[in-house]
């Protein structure tokens, strides 16, 4: 089993990654070290787990004669997927759903081993810049923030949670030190009026915070937790992680782009645990009796990071981070760490 830690690039180049296999308003993060990590082949069949664009997926296609399964749950993904697919007709298909659902998805439309996985983490640019989505805060449109079409948004969140476990989200899922003033805030003003917008909400933020971080919106992370509890953002990784072990076949390669710490720490220990490589009390000590044997063989013992020159292109890849790994032929670990969280609203 070949590994290429040495050959994957810090991150793109602009002649792949801001060309034709990206759409106006957004930039595939870390393309080409994505497609390095997954190899692609002919005649092999990939899965690009958050579609979005279609930036990974036409890289994929363009690198190797195969065939693309891209899987989004945003309609507006899929509806503008169709006209990528009428260019890749016979090669790429896509599947409106969750990635944690993949193999489910995959089942009555695909037979054929899968040697790629990919999964960039997080909301689109497409999405953040959209005002009706109300995803940012840089624009005012309605407090939404649904990747799909179904379930609570995050005004039905800002109305309904207590203020308690306002506090308890905004301090877990934003890693907000100010979580307890801005869940006081937000009560107050709830009070008086509904909090049905993004700018309302974020100047409701910013009255709340002291002391703002130098270069970063004072309702950043608050924005951030929002999001991840209306779409159940960390629940759906943990199924996507486990999905993905059950479908790749051996030697097939799993990639994986985050944006914050949550998200990385979880992918990191996910792969960690797989491979064995985990922390131990002293790298001598042999692995834990009954312990199941690798189901992954990592390709970066290290996140790779994007470059200098990828952001000055794209600021937004700044906070990226890409995880590879290799599919042993070991079978999938039993399904009971990570795989049962609850299902999310959106």
């Amino acid at each position: 089993m070949t590994n290429p830690r040495s050959n994957l690039p810090e991150s793109n180049a602009p002649a792949i990654g801001f060309g034709p296999g990206s759409s106006a308003g957004h930039v595939p993060v870390l393309l080409d070290a994505v497609i390095a990590a997954l190899a692609p082949r002919d005649d092999a069949v990939y899965v690009d787990g958050t579609f979005g664009a279609g930036g990974y997926s036409q890289a994929l296609l363009k690198a190797a004669r195969c065939r693309v399964f891209g899987i989004d749950r945003d309609p507006e993904a899929v509806r503008r997927g169709g006209d990528v697919a009428e260019r890749y007709r016979g090669r790429l298909r896509i599947l409106e759903g969750r990635f944690g659902d993949m193999a489910d998805l995959l089942a009555p439309v695909n037979n054929d081993p899968i040697a790629g996985v990919a999964l960039d983490l997080g909301v689109s640019s497409t999405q953040l810049d959209t005002a009706e989505r109300g995803f940012s805060f840089r624009f005012d449109g309605p407090l939404d923030m649904r990747m799909s079409a179904a379930g609570q948004s995050a005004a039905d969140l800002v109305a309904t949670m207590s203020e308690s476990d306002l506090a308890g989200v905004i301090g877990a899922f934003g890693e907000e030190r100010f979580a307890r003033r801005i869940a006081r805030a937000i009560t107050a003003a709830r009070r008086r009026q509904p909090i049905r917008r993004t700018l309302e909400l974020a100047e409701i933020v910013r009255g709340a915070i002291p002391r703002p971080e130098p270069g970063q919106h004072p309702a950043t992370r608050t924005f951030q937790a929002l999001r991840i509890v209306v779409n159940d953002e960390l629940g759906e990784l943990d199924r996507g992680l486990a999905a993905a072990e059950r479908l790749l076949a051996p030697g097939g390669r799993l990639a994986v782009v985050s944006f914050h710490s949550l998200e990385d720490r979880r992918v990191k220990d996910f792969l960690r645990k797989r491979s064995g490589t985990g922390p131990r009390a002293s790298r001598h000590q042999p692995a834990k009796a009954g312990s199941p044997p690798p189901s992954f063989s990592l390709l970066t013992r290290r996140a790779v990071r994007p470059s200098a020159a990828e952001i000055a292109h794209n600021p937004r890849a700044r906070a990226a981070r890409l995880r590879a790994a290799e599919r042993t032929a070991s079978p999938p670990w039993p399904r009971n760490d990570g795989a049962g969280h609850r299902r999310g609203r959106a």
